[in-house]
């Protein structure tokens, strides 16, 4: 079994084997539910001499921190506890009966061997003090928490930052101290920005929600972080969750950071819209939320409510899929004619072209054939041939009088594209609208 310590699972698509919500073997998977296991820990290594109540009062604590950042040394402990009597121990527990307990670092620390950087050995107990394993409410730190559970839940391997590389030293101290065999570690390099800054809360658009609320897909980001780092043989684009986890091989990472640059993630979101689009299923889901954005959005403007029609916005995701990154571009003002009607003043479109009557009448007629089935070829062909029968009218006049004219717009999809997404009726709608000015 192995476990990795990473975001949480729902929003990066990341599906866990066991979880609070799940359930599973090695359950409870609640800190609070688990403070049994971290007391019975602690009280192993109290008997044996491993551990010890420290009641050093917060304020002192504090002075120590000053003093030292005065005198321009590392914080630490001064393990002022460490040696206090039984006797010594027994009155300080009469007015302080839950303190802290910290464990007693060894001289030697084991040295371990990394999967990702080789043999360590970090002599803690040289620059630190003795850490804090379980506080006075009763809840552990990450130090005996990672142990006791990883114990408990029977991991074989465990992947985290390299910021933890040093920590090790004192989690397989507690290991011996337990009696417990420790799992494999591979500490994996940190994820940092494109300039080689360290990624940080403070910028506070590295947060899951943000892109969550962006319309970026949980398969783009998961994208987008493995191909920038290690531990593939090549990188590509577009892989799902099953491909990385067919492909990753824990031997190829690398030691160096790597960069992370979220210009890119649009290209990554652009191809995994796409791949969802390409199933049925998913492309269902992904109407219903371009119905939600388009209420959102636009609410009380539209003047058709026809537009939420399921059929419509299937049309529109198919014709727009590799022109699109997210769903939201969708109810951008570019893509705005596509569910309101546009408001077009007469005079710009007579500065587009004095036979615009002409032209408007002319493509009417052409869409009241009987029979016709509007598609982007024949509409091409078909505009070409109007556009040659008008003498005097180049053909990039007409088509960019039919693109005002039905978005309000002079960039835009291809003319024929957007007769086929707004469909004969609006289109007619909209030109008639034209010549009724």
């Amino acid at each position: 079994m192995s476990w990795v310590n990473s975001c949480p699972p729902v929003r990066t698509g990341i599906p866990p084997d066991e979880s609070p919500r799940q359930g599973g073997p090695a359950g409870p998977y609640r800190q609070s539910q688990r403070l049994e296991l971290y007391a019975q820990a602690t009280e192993a290594l109290l008997k044996t001499g491993a551990a010890y109540p420290c009641f050093c009062s917060l304020q002192r604590l504090e002075l120590l921190k000053k003093e030292a950042v005065r005198n321009n040394q590392t914080p630490r402990y001064d393990n002022r506890c460490r040696n206090l009597s039984q006797e010594q121990v027994a009155q300080r527990l009469t007015k302080d009966p839950k303190p802290a307990i910290r464990f007693r670092l060894e001289d030697e620390a084991p040295a371990f061997q990394d999967l990702v950087y080789g043999w360590n050995r970090h002599e803690v107990a040289s620059v630190e003090g003795d850490p804090v394993i379980l506080k006075s409410d009763g809840f552990p730190t990450y130090h005996l928490a990672c142990v006791v559970d990883d114990h408990h839940m029977g991991i074989s391997h465990v992947l985290r930052g390299s910021e933890w590389l040093v920590s090790t030293s004192k989690h397989l101290l507690l290991y011996q101290a337990l009696g417990w065999q420790p799992p494999r570690f591979a500490h994996l390099p940190l994820l940092l920005n494109r300039d080689g800054s360290k990624l940080s809360k403070r910028q506070g658009d590295i947060f899951l929600e943000h892109f969550a609320a962006a319309g970026y897909l949980p398969d783009a980001l998961l994208d987008i972080i493995t191909n920038c780092g290690s531990g593939f043989a090549e990188n590509q684009m577009g892989r799902t969750l099953p491909e990385l986890i067919t492909q990753f091989d824990l031997t190829r990472i690398a030691c160096h950071s790597a960069l992370l640059d979220l210009e890119k993630l649009p290209e990554f979101n652009r191809l995994h819209l796409r791949q969802l689009l390409s199933s049925e299923a998913q492309r269902h889901q992904l109407v219903g939320k371009l119905q939600a954005l388009v209420e959102e959005t636009f609410g009380s403007q539209l003047q058709d409510r026809a537009v939420l029609d399921p059929a419509y916005m299937e049309r529109i995701l198919l014709l727009r899929q590799g022109h699109i990154c997210r769903l939201q571009d969708l109810v951008s003002p570019t893509y705005s004619y596509l569910w309101t009607r546009p408001d077009v003043d007469r005079a710009q479109l007579c500065a587009i072209s004095e036979e615009m009557d002409v032209i408007a009448r002319r493509v009417v007629g052409l869409l009241e054939r009987p029979g016709m089935t509007l598609s982007q070829d024949m509409l091409n062909g078909e505009l070409k041939k109007l556009s040659e029968d008008l003498e005097g009218t180049k053909h990039s006049s007409v088509m960019k009088f039919l693109r005002v004219a039905l978005s309000g717009q002079l960039q835009g999809p291809p003319v024929a594209e957007m007769m086929v997404t707004l469909g004969p009726k609006e289109v007619q709608e909209r030109i008639q609208k034209v010549l009724c000015n």
